[in-house]
Formats: structure tokens, sequence, C-alpha cells
């Protein structure tokens, strides 16, 4: 790559700081749709900052209607598409630093959205700029896509597709490097039940926000006393795990501790849900919760649902319980499903569903595998540049999680994590490293360059 990109990247560092900082200040957590924010006020703030600053480095940028927007480096007709979010997940609990202040501790910025996805996005706009200021000509037209409801439902690009021409290659930086080019396919249940009226009594019990997170904590209100509260006690001794029981006047207030994180990446994680209703079942908890620990509970490969899969191309099914709510009677719980790209979706569903004997479902959201071949230019050629910025060569990897690439006949995850980075999507205490912002934007530049480059 050209000299002067590099200098002109490293040069623009403390404006890429100032400029994240600003991004994650904006808690764009979706919330209630309001006129021209159908995702809520502080999401179409975002977005509204996000083109201003692209105004401000002199790039064509359109708006649509607070669903999504747009920043276009013109070249030739045809185009290179970079799809970025500016939505994040809720900040939860855990954090040692406010989560939307945008803490900076050395080469650290602290903050939710800082990984996932405002800081790669950033990278992307950036390494526009610097192509763009450095006069690189090009035989295609470079634009970066910001959506506003990627961890949710994807409307954004349901309306973005209807209302513009969605370029047919690129690139999501919402994931890792090297590359990913296999995304498993993906379900969501929603699922409700009545609570028993037999067997230990659950009082209270409200966990979870978004299907897509592992909870890291989870707590209930237990009918019973100190008996019941030694019990608990001693389970939690037998188990090794971290379970908290204390009297109250209403009964026994219980908190199960997990390790929260990313649905789609177990490994690593305790879902606190789980926990918990493992727990309800050693203390005779009947019905609909019975059902949920046995054919789920503390699993994360489906095995007691009868949905474990695995195929060579893109690893095992993973499966989260994100949310499990009790309201007025009734119990509502999720679950996540990542899928293979070999399995039958349908299949799996009604599987899993016969198992959950007593639950009704809605089918909230299924999005089909994607896959694009590793000797494909679009692969070839990103690598090619990850390995002319790393020095290291590298393979096509696959994942549980699922980015913008699908929307693309030819699109792929590349980015912005680096291999040896601490995953911390959608967890507590969610950081970047400035210097590997500036990598990655290093490694961005080279890439569209190599596809769009004259």
């Amino acid at each position: 790559m050209e000299k002067r990109v590099y200098d002109l990247i490293d040069s623009y560092q403390d404006d890429f700081v100032h400029t994240l900082r600003r991004w994650v200040q904006v808690p764009s957590v979706k919330a209630d749709a309001a006129p021209g924010a159908p995702f809520g006020k502080e999401v179409r703030r975002m977005l509204d900052m996000a083109l201003a600053d692209a105004d401000a480095m002199g790039f064509q940028t359109r708006g649509f209607d607070g669903y999504a927007g747009d920043i276009t480096l013109p070249g030739g007709e045809d185009t290179v598409a970079v799809l970025g979010h500016l939505d994040v997940v809720p900040a939860g609990d855990g954090w040692m630093v406010e989560p939307f202040a945008a803490v900076m501790k050395s080469d650290k910025l602290y903050g939710r959205g800082t990984g996932d996805d405002k800081g790669p996005s950033l990278c992307a706009l950036y390494a526009m700029r610097a192509i763009k200021e450095a006069g690189i000509p090009l035989r295609k037209s470079i634009r970066l896509i910001l959506g506003c409801d990627e961890e949710s439902g994807w409307e954004d690009m349901d309306y973005y597709c209807a209302h513009a021409d969605m370029p047919d290659l690129g690139f999501s930086p919402d994931a890792s490097f090297p590359l990913i080019n296999t995304e498993k396919g993906m379900i969501h249940l929603y699922l409700r039940a009545p609570l028993s009226t037999e067997g230990l009594q659950v009082k209270r019990l409200w966990t979870g926000e978004r299907v897509n997170v592992i909870p890291g904590e989870c707590t209930a209100l237990l009918a019973g006393g100190e008996e019941l509260a030694q019990r608990i006690r001693t389970y939690a001794i037998r188990v090794n795990l971290p379970y908290t029981a204390e009297v109250g006047a209403e009964g026994v207030w219980v908190t199960a501790e997990g390790i929260p994180g990313h649905s789609a990446y177990p490994e690593g994680c305790r879902n606190a849900i789980g926990m918990m209703l493992l727990l309800l079942k050693e203390l005779g908890v009947q019905g609909a919760l019975l059902t949920l620990a046995d054919a789920v509970g503390m699993e994360s490969d489906g095995a007691s649902l009868g949905v474990a899969y695995t195929d060579e191309v893109s690893g095992s099914l993973t499966c989260n319980m994100g949310i499990l709510h009790l309201e007025d009677g009734e119990l509502t719980t999720t679950l996540d499903m990542r899928v293979p790209i070999t399995a039958d979706l349908e299949s799996l569903m009604n599987t899993a569903l016969a198992r959950l004997t007593g639950f009704t479902a809605d089918v909230a959201e299924t999005k089909a595998p994607h896959h694009v071949p590793a000797d494909s230019e679009l692969v070839t050629a990103l690598l090619a540049a990850y390995a002319e910025e790393t020095g290291e060569a590298a393979k096509p990897q696959y994942t549980g999680g699922g980015t913008y690439a699908k929307v693309l006949k030819q699109g792929v995850a590349f980015g912005a994590a680096f291999p040896d980075d601490e995953d911390l999507a959608h967890q507590a205490g969610e950081y970047v490293f400035i210097s590997k912002m500036v990598k990655a934007t290093k490694i961005f530049a080279n890439a569209l360059i190599r596809l769009a480059g004259a």
C-alpha cells in the first residue's frame, strides 16, 4: 500500500479517538419508536452524528428515514460495500467504568459499542478518508452502509434494500480477522407457558433483555424461609457454582452468578438462567420451569433438546436461553440457536418444540446460513490485504455470529478484532486498543484499494 495512505491514517489518530468517544457517548440502544426514529431517539441521534461527521470529511451521504444511512466515495459504476452498525446492546451489569462515558486508559478505550460495532465502522470511514485524501484512483465506488437495527431484527436492512440498490460484493467489519466466509444459520424462538401452581413456588423472576446475550446474573424470589435458603447454600457448595440465598419478608431471594457473553460464542461463558433452572429443579419446581431445566439447563449444544449437530464446514450448533420472565402467572423465554450450514432449520425447530411440551412458540426470526467460497476473488483479496499488513498468512474461518455480510451476494465478515483479542462483544467492560484500531484501518484501506482501486 502507498506510504501516503499509511501516513494519513497515522495522522488521523487523535481525531479518530475524539470521534469514537463522541459516538460511544450516545447510548444507541433500541427503544420505542418515535417520529423519524424507528428504533428510538438515541439511535437516530447516533445515525445523524455519523452522517454529519462524514459530511464534514467531504463524502456523499444519504439518510433513510432513521433506518440506515450510507457514505459514498465515488469511483466507477460498480460498488464495493462495507456494512457496519451503530446500534448497541444494553450495557448490562458488571462494568467497572460507566459504559457510555468512553473512558480512556492508556491505549484502551472502554465503552459499549467500542468493538461492536462503532469502532470498526469508524475504522472503515477513516480508511475511506485516507483513500480519498491520498487521491488513490478508483475503478469502483466504495459505500459504507450504517445500519441501526443489527442487534435486533434487521428491519434496517429490509428498509435499506427496499429503498436503495444493495451492492453485490463487500464485507462487514463486525467480527474478527483474518476473515469469516461462513456464517451459521440462526433461529430465534419466543416461548410462553403458564407457571405451575404445584411444587416449589417462584414468586418473581425477571432476567435478560436480549435474545442474543448470555445473561450473567439471574435473581428469583422463592416461597420459603431459612430452611430453603440453607438447602440452596448446600447445593451451591456441592455443585461448586456461585449462588447466594437471603431470607426476606416475602421469601428467599436467590441469585445465580454466571459469566455473560454473546450467544454465538458460549465457550468460556456460563448462563445464569441455566444455573437458576437447575437449582429450581433440585428444589422441586414443577411444570414449565422443570421442562426448561430438563430440555436446556446449562447446555449450550442443544443436546437435551435433540438438536445437537455438527458439520466440517461450520462446526457445532449452539443454543442460548437469553430471557426468562415471569409475569401474571406466565413464563416467557427465548432460545437463540446458531445452526451449521448443512442442517435443516425447520427440522431442528420441530424437534426442539417437541421437547418443550406445554409451551407455545413464536418464531421471531430465522436467517439462512451464508457461505462464500474460499477461492473467490473477494476472499483472496481480503486475505492478501491482511497478510500484507500483518505478515501473517491465514485461512478463512466460520462463525456462529451473524453479520450484515449475509445481505450481500458476495459478502464476508472481515475484522476488526484480531485473533489474540479478548472477545468482549455484548459483555461488561467492552474496550478496544486504539493502536489496533489504527492497524485495522490500514488493513481496511489496503483491502478497499485491492477491491476498488484502478
